[in-house]
């Protein structure tokens, strides 16, 4: 039984090598979250046997990790960012020339009492997305403060399962800080 498994296990990974490389204007490298925080899945369909480099670049540029993967045609291999400063990473894949790249968005994930509060920034300046996930049917309020540790918004959500919003916050100054609060009195404060 546990053969059969794996063997399923490697043939939907195959598939999902084939489709990824085989469907137009997709790009050849993709990253996906997992559902444990912090750690993400690296799909890669190059093509090309050979030797390939993958970087993890944080959003300054700097490579914070490099390795050389031994490639037949692609891989699938899990990232662990537990532990790293939330933020936009940048996954750079260089096969013989060819130069793939995907981008990470690193969530703060703290656990509350009834769920997952997590908040992350979006491609576009100024918007950030604060989502809560596994909560059970209740009420949480969400205070933003900016850089001066100014009240700039207040409300009150409901939340029952996942929830999820964009804030766009281009015109605050400074770094917003983000307090949610649950029913429980529990506050969490994601920057």
């Amino acid at each position: 039984m546990k053969t059969k498994s794996v063997l399923l296990a490697v043939m939907m990974m195959s598939a999902s090598l084939v489709a990824l490389a085989n469907e137009p204007g997709n790009p050849r490298v993709k990253v996906v979250n997992q559902k444990e925080s912090g750690i993400y899945r690296l799909i890669y369909a190059g093509g090309k046997s050979g030797d390939v480099k993958m970087n993890i670049l944080n959003d300054a540029g700097q490579v914070l990790f490099s390795e050389t993967i031994k490639s037949s045609e692609g891989f699938i291999r899990s990232l662990n960012f537990k532990g790293m400063t939330p933020g936009q990473y940048t996954v750079k894949i260089d096969n013989g020339g060819v130069t793939e790249v995907s981008t990470v968005n690193h969530l703060t994930a703290t656990q509350t009492t009834s769920g997952y509060v997590r908040l992350a920034k979006t491609g576009e300046t100024g918007k950030y997305l604060l989502a809560v996930s596994n909560a059970m049917e209740e009420s949480m309020t969400v205070k933003i403060y900016d850089g001066s540790n100014n009240l700039v918004h207040d409300e009150m959500l409901k939340v029952d399962g996942s929830y999820g919003v964009v804030y766009n916050l281009k015109d605050i100054s400074g770094v917003p800080t983000f307090e949610v609060t649950n029913k429980a009195g529990v506050t969490t404060i994601l920057k």
